[in-house]
């Protein structure tokens, strides 16, 4: 299955706009790697840019479920892109 990687940014208050969206964030995320569709994810130290690896039939997969997280869908990721992934090792 092809695998994607997706980086994205988050928004300048990023501590203090993600409190009420964390929770449901962590659960959806922890459900996607439950599934095996989630490989990686996390922010950069500095907080200003998120990257993940996802394992998905089709990069359509992969933007559905950056877009239905609640850090999309609240401004507290700001922009995201996507690129299929062929590792070398």
């Amino acid at each position: 299955m092809p695998k994607y990687v997706m980086w994205g940014s988050y928004c300048e208050d990023v501590l203090e706009k993600r409190v009420p969206h964390r929770q449901a964030h962590l659960d959806g995320l922890a459900a996607q790697k439950e599934s095996g569709v989630l490989i990686t994810i996390g922010p950069t130290k500095d907080l200003t840019k998120v990257f993940g690896i996802y394992e998905a039939e089709d990069e359509a997969t992969v933007r559905q479920l950056v877009e239905a997280d609640p850090y999309w869908k609240n401004g507290v990721w700001t922009e995201y892109f996507i690129k299929e992934w062929i590792p070398a090792f």
